[in-house]
């Protein structure tokens, strides 16, 4: 117990060090995931804006991302992060494959969110003149927002278990200090600590997510 309280501070950098990769990664993740999933929506046939080849080409592309696993992704792209963030290792380097990861996987989260609208209330909308980009804002993604924040929940807790394996190339974070220590080290303690911190961040997530997204629901 005592070497666990004096171990503290590295605890501590490496719980900082996970949600410092999560918070930027899902920021930019869902700046890109959000238009991407509006996309795979509106220009699928008898939408807002069809378009065959967008739509073909935005499934595809998200759908080859998304099979692949995030740690042989994070390897596959190491030039494109050195070229992004200056770095392929730590939490810098990190980050990058992070928000490749997981913004297709928003974008397919937000697609299901969206296609829970009531098709019925658009046509509505569009009948009595409303443009396409005040039935997007105005009814689709006002409509969708508890489906949305529970998506954007699922994310995170899927972005904290990424940062964990990329633990295993020196990303830094909770990950790696249950890879050094808890699995090279064998040092059990270490590694039943890490996973509750893991737990206890997972938990926290998840709850906070469902009441805000019970919070909208009741607002709507």
């Amino acid at each position: 117990m005592e070497r666990l309280v004096g171990m503290s501070p590295l605890f501590t950098q490496s719980l900082y060090e996970t949600v410092m990769m999560v918070g930027i990664a899902l920021f930019v993740a869902t700046i890109i995931g959000i238009p991407l999933g509006v996309l795979l929506v509106i220009t699928r046939k008898d939408h807002l804006a069809p378009n065959k080849l967008v739509f073909l080409t935005l499934n595809i592309l998200v759908n080859i991302i998304r099979s692949v696993p995030f740690i042989i992704l994070i390897v596959a792209i190491i030039p494109f992060t050195e070229w992004v963030a200056g770095t392929a290792i730590g939490v810098k380097g990190a980050i990058v494959p992070l928000i490749v990861f997981t913004a297709p996987y928003i974008a397919r989260l937000i697609e299901t969110a969206l296609l829970e609208v009531d098709r019925y209330k658009i046509e509505a909308y569009l009948a009595m003149g409303a443009t396409r980009t005040q039935i997007i804002f105005r009814i689709m993604l006002r409509e969708a927002r508890p489906g949305i924040v529970l998506c954007l929940t699922i994310a995170t807790i899927g972005l904290i278990g990424a940062t964990a394996m990329a633990g295993a190339v020196g990303a830094g974070g909770l990950g790696d200090l249950a890879l050094r220590y808890g699995y090279q080290q064998w040092d059990l303690p270490v590694m039943f600590l890490t996973v509750l911190l893991l737990i206890c961040l997972v938990q926290l997530i998840q709850s906070f997510g469902n009441w805000a997204a019970a919070t909208l629901k009741k607002g709507s």
